[in-house]
Formats: C-alpha cells, structure tokens, sequence
C-alpha cells in the first residue's frame, strides 16, 4: 500500500510541475506578441527607404516628350493588325522558315 501512495504522490508532483512550467512559459509568450506587433513592417520599410537614392528625383526634372498622337495610334493600330490576321505556313512543321512558308 506504500508503494502505491509513493507512486501517486511522484505523480501529483510531476503533473503539478509540468502545469507550472506550461503557464509560465505560455504567460512569457503571450507578453512578447505586443512588442512584436508594434514593430510589424519596420524592416520592409527600411529596405524599401533604403533601395530609393532619391525619393524627390521626379521633381528635379520634366518628363521628357514622348512620340506623337498620330504615330502613336498608327503603331498601336498595326500592331492590333498583326494580331488578328497572322501569317500562315504551307508546311506546319515549319515555323519561320524562309519568306514564303516554304522551305
């Protein structure tokens, strides 16, 4: 009957420091959330402050003048045109061979 006294007391006492050390270490978890919470995105800001030489570089100098209106449409319009009637081949096993399509 001592034997097993002994065993449930050793059991009481494992059990009861193995819930001591469960809330203690979940209590240290959860009061490191708000420091890392309050720090969430620093280093993205960081990198990204550091990757810009000059954050005001657009105001230093005018936008450059691009291409025309007219030139402009006429680029966009063939290149629409080349789309919807694309050049066939005679020999499907051969893909941009030649002028013609023939070998």
């Amino acid at each position: 009957m001592k034997l097993e006294q002994l065993v449930k007391t050793r059991r009481a006492a494992l059990l009861l420091s193995l819930c001591a050390m469960t809330g203690g270490s979940l209590s240290g978890c959860m009061s490191s959330s708000p420091i890392w919470d309050a720090h969430v995105g620093e280093a993205v800001r960081t990198v990204s402050q550091m990757q810009i030489i000059d954050p005001h570089a657009g105001e230093h100098t005018p936008s450059t003048p691009g291409i025309d209106g007219k030139a402009a449409v006429s680029a966009q319009q063939q290149y629409d045109k080349s789309f919807q009637a694309p050049t066939t081949s005679l020999n499907p096993f051969v893909i941009g061979i030649g002028a013609n399509g023939s070998q």
